[in-house]
């Protein structure tokens, strides 16, 4: 059994998961979808027995061979398939046996329902999102207006009196009220279009690393960085990203440092890897580049996770709920998404900016 160039082309194109397997229920080809799902290439898959790559999956191969015995098409809705190093993946699954040689042989397509999902979030997401921050620019506007008011008024008053204490008073309002427009402007997002030139993920990264340590929050927390250092440059503004990637960094200091009770051998992850095949937003990228921020922290209440990157919503009493939209803003404006998945003890925020063909072959 095998595929000519074409063939093969047009079947990694797709944005499902293709595996053909021969009589024997050996692997012969695995489009890219599915090295993405099943997190291996086609050639170390080649020529392995399903059941060495899907683990547990009696039922599943039962199945299989009943389709290639009666050939008819069978398929399967939310099933979870067991990978190696204790992952899981739900799909629906197709299974579609056909002649090959004079053998029969069958085209498995997986349809991944964690990848529809992500979608479907990435879109409520961006549409809550927008229609919030349109509430938050006439809040912004309302607010600013008095605003104004109040400082010009405390400095006419601080002009005409003679006090020193007094010019204590008004100073303090003036400051407040500069502090509540610098804050209303960090609500509503940057002013200014991002600038974008090629930027190194991991000099972003290690900045930010060198800060978050340089942190008296940081206290015993270790910080480790595990990079790829295949990765190439992306087309990205570094400012907003060493903000955006900041921003969780310390959200995960945060919530270590508050956790009751106190977190043991605590410890946040930096990590970079190469996605592909990736759908944002309906746009479908063919490599990618994924930065976990993982911490052991108590998590993220179950209640909060679909609601953490809008604005105003923080699980602190001390938090602005600032943090978090403006990371999601920027990474929006970088054309990439970001989500969160949390249990206590295991917390990622993962974030995936798309790449160029070209930048992932060095050119």
């Amino acid at each position: 059994m095998t595929l000519d160039n074409i063939h093969k082309q047009l079947i990694d194109s797709l944005k499902t998961g293709v595996m053909l397997l021969d009589c024997d229920l050996r692997l012969r080809y695995i489009n890219m979808e599915a090295e993405q799902l099943l997190a291996i290439s086609d050639s170390k898959a080649n020529n392995q027995f399903i059941g060495e790559l899907l683990l547990g999956a009696d039922e599943e191969i039962r199945e299989i061979r009943m389709a290639m015995d009666k050939g008819i098409s069978v398929t399967r809705r939310m099933a979870e398939l067991h990978l190696k190093h204790r992952r899981s993946i739900l799909v629906d699954y197709t299974i579609n046996p056909y002649k090959a040689g004079g053998e029969v042989s069958a085209l498995l397509e997986l349809n991944s329902l964690e990848h529809a999902q992500r979608i479907n979030q990435e879109e409520i997401l961006s549409g809550a999102r927008a229609t919030t921050q349109e509430l938050v620019r006439g809040l912004a506007h309302e607010i600013k207006n008095p605003l104004g008011g109040i400082r010009g008024a405390a400095q006419l008053l601080a002009s005409e009196i003679t006090d020193s204490e007094l010019h204590d008073y008004t100073q303090v309002i003036i400051d407040e009220a500069d502090r509540l427009h610098n804050l209303v402007d960090r609500l509503v997002g940057a002013k200014h279009p991002l600038a974008f030139s090629d930027t190194n993920i991991h000099e972003v990264l290690e900045h930010v690393k060198s800060l978050a340590e340089a942190d008296a929050a940081s206290n015993d927390i270790r910080i480790v960085a595990d990079y790829d250092p295949s990765i190439p440059t992306l087309q990205g503004d570094g400012e907003h990203l060493i903000q955006a990637m900041l921003n969780l960094v310390r959200n995960a200091m945060q919530s270590i440092n508050t956790s009751q009770p106190p977190v043991e051998n605590s410890e946040i992850l930096l990590r970079t890897r190469v996605a592909r095949n990736i759908s944002i937003s309906e746009v479908f990228h063919r490599i990618a580049l994924k930065v976990d921020i993982k911490d052991n922290g108590p998590g993220v209440p179950p209640h909060m996770l679909s609601t953490i990157f809008y604005p105003m919503i923080s699980g602190r009493a001390d938090g602005t709920g600032l943090g978090l939209p403006i990371t999601h803003s920027i990474i929006n404006q970088h054309g990439g998404m970001i989500e969160c998945k949390s249990k206590p003890g295991d917390t990622t925020f993962s974030v995936v900016l798309p790449l160029t063909i070209s930048q992932a072959d060095g050119k």
